[in-house]
């Protein structure tokens, strides 16, 4: 443990990389494991410099950032109960009571993991937990904890950027003479970034949903002639061959998920991190070739192209067949409301033709997995004590996933749709995304409401297709999965929609059949006022 101290001391003053860290680790749990049976017999109390609980929370299901995170604090000689994923607030409360918990670790990479934690903390704080907490996952940030989750809690709900920064603050966090000065100096900072935030957002000029519509992305559809799908309907991919995705794995985020910051292929020659970036990806590409060799995942898919027109301006009808008399399901969008002096307010439904216009249009949808077959490896991982293979095949099956969807859709444009088939684009261009049309996702930037996947469920259905399901809070499981929709317009375009206003909102929910207070609910982190 003395060992594992100075291992943790070296990463935290920046001498060490998450690599060498986990790996040391691993080193550490089988000397742990070996020594357990005397420790007991001998009935001599393990070292430990606190007690913290770790989890993802209820309704997601994503573990490779708290998992390090983990790693990293146990190397510093804490004890980690990690509950696992989709962890409730009820299971948090028992377990803190089971094993006296210091502090409380909450990771969520969906944006409806936001609102889980903002729950877990109003409730800590009902139940009368004094306990501090820390935030972490891909959707959060310290804006968000200072504006949304801290103001709950008064003792201490502190965002984390990384493993790295995890264990000074835990470190302070468990120490009795440094806890209180800890949270109030970084409380402090949060109430800066939440006056500065309302400030802004005070400056910033919302147009009416009429306004922002007037100010649509408009295209000639008189002179508009969408291009056919070769193949209409669905199309399933039972066990699509893993060699071919291999030169679509964009390997910039596998680097990036061990805290190695940089472009690849230049990562391998930094002159800071390259010579541990080049040991990673050496150990990377030797499991990529097992997991192929071996058939460790096995890759499912399902797509589907469907006769669509726009209705209602931000709808979109799917109709089950060339004779558009049948709606398959009606999918619905959000608009920018943000005033765009000069540009346009764009909408997914912007990139459609109009029911309206008497012109055949065509969308299209996604779904796919790179992780069926992965339990049985991270769990022989884990009873071996490796954190280093279980988190690498963890990162290798999310890049395995984002390669299938990209290869996807690039046989879509080329293939399936068809309306790009001369299409000469190399890997670069493609994770630049040099190519027509788009693919955005329930729940991110152009379409930042997540209870659409459950409508690209129904079309598609991939938990009876390919065993791809989703949770009450529409995360995928399992995790290394991608879904979304096709445009195929030339002018479509990624955007982002944030800062809606309630006239937006009560349009989109009696849209969507939905009370106020539900699309409010999942609308949360784009919305431009604060709900009653």
């Amino acid at each position: 443990m003395d060992g594992m101290n100075v291992v943790g001391d070296l990463f935290g003053a920046g001498k060490m990389f998450l690599p060498q860290v986990v790996k040391s680790a691993r080193v550490m749990k089988k000397a742990v494991a070996y020594l357990n049976p005397y420790i007991e017999l001998e009935k001599v109390e393990g070292q430990s410099n606190g007690k913290i609980l770790m989890v993802t929370v209820k309704g997601d299901v994503h573990d490779i950032g708290k998992n390090i995170v983990g790693v990293v604090l146990a190397c510093n000689g804490f004890e980690v109960f990690d509950l696992g994923v989709m962890v409730s607030v009820e299971k948090i409360l028992e377990a803190v009571k089971e094993h006296n918990i210091d502090i409380i670790g909450m990771s969520g990479l969906i944006t409806p993991s936001l609102d889980e934690m903002v729950h877990n903390v109003k409730t800590f704080h009902r139940e009368g937990l004094t306990i501090p907490a820390i935030i972490g996952g891909a959707t959060c940030s310290k804006i968000h904890t200072a504006v949304k989750i801290a103001p709950h809690y008064p003792h201490g709900a502190i965002y984390i950027a990384d493993a790295s920064r995890a264990v000074p603050m835990v470190s302070k966090l468990v120490n009795n003479e440094t806890r209180q000065a800890t949270i109030d100096e970084t409380y402090a900072e949060y109430d800066i970034m939440r006056e500065k935030r309302l400030s802004q957002t005070k400056r910033k000029t919302i147009v009416s949903i009429e306004a922002a519509r007037e100010n649509r992305c408009k295209h000639d559809w008189e002179n508009y002639t969408p291009f056919t799908p070769n193949v209409l309907g669905r199309q399933v991919f039972d066990d699509y061959p893993l060699e071919d995705l291999v030169e679509r794995i964009d390997w910039i985020p596998f680097f990036r998920s061990w805290e190695l910051h940089g472009h690849y292929p230049e990562i391998l020659n930094d002159n800071v991190v390259g010579e541990e970036a080049r040991k990673l990806f050496s150990d990377g590409k030797a499991m990529l070739d097992t997991i192929i060799k071996e058939k460790w995942l096995t890759a499912k898919g399902v797509i589907g192209l469907f006769p669509a027109n726009t209705v209602n301006h931000d709808d979109i009808e799917l109709y089950t067949d060339e004779s558009r008399t049948t709606v398959e399901m009606t999918t619905h969008h959000l608009r920018m409301q943000l005033e765009r002096v000069g540009n346009d307010n764009f909408c997914l439904a912007d990139f459609v033709a109009p029911k309206d216009s008497g012109v055949a249009d065509y969308m299209g949808g996604f779904a796919v997995t790179a992780g069926h077959g992965i339990d049985e490896h991270i769990a022989r991982f884990e009873a071996n004590h490796d954190d280093y293979n279980a988190i690498m095949l963890k990162c290798l099956a999310d890049r395995l996933a984002e390669a299938f969807a990209e290869r996807m859709h690039e046989r879509v444009r080329k293939e399936f749709w068809g309306y790009a088939a001369d299409e000469v684009l190399d890997n670069e261009a493609l994770i630049r995304e040099r190519y027509k049309g788009i693919r955005p996702a329930p729940g991110y930037p152009a379409c930042p409401d997540h209870t659409e996947k459950g409508l690209l469920w129904d079309l598609l259905k991939p938990d009876e297709t390919i065993d791809l399901n989703i949770t009450e809070s529409f995360a995928m499981y399992p995790t290394a999965a991608v879904s979304g929709w096709y445009f195929a317009h030339p002018k479509s375009r990624y955007f982002g929609v944030t800062n809606i206003g309630k006239d937006q909102v009560e349009d989109y929910a009696k849209r969507k059949g939905m009370s106020l207070a539900e699309a409010e609910k999942w609308l949360a982190p784009v919305l431009d006022y604060d709900p009653e």
